[in-house]
């Protein structure tokens, strides 16, 4: 049975991606290459690492999670 995930989740991750976009990203994506993409745009500046964070959190605001 599948359920969604909180939207408290989302604001977490979205009040974390201000302060470590990559980490708000790995939380959300795993090593996929959101993250890496994150990576370099965080190099770059920090403001494309928030907002392609915030992009990413939006984006798959539908996830969930399988419970066994």
């Amino acid at each position: 049975m599948a359920e969604r995930v909180s939207s408290d989740w989302n604001v977490f991750l979205y009040l974390l991606a201000i302060f470590l976009p990559p980490v708000a990203v790995f939380l959300k994506r795993g090593l996929a290459a959101d993250f890496w993409i994150n990576i370099c745009l965080s190099i770059l500046g920090w403001v494309p690492g928030v907002l392609h964070a915030w992009w990413i959190i939006s984006k798959h605001e539908t996830t969930t999670v399988k419970r066994d």
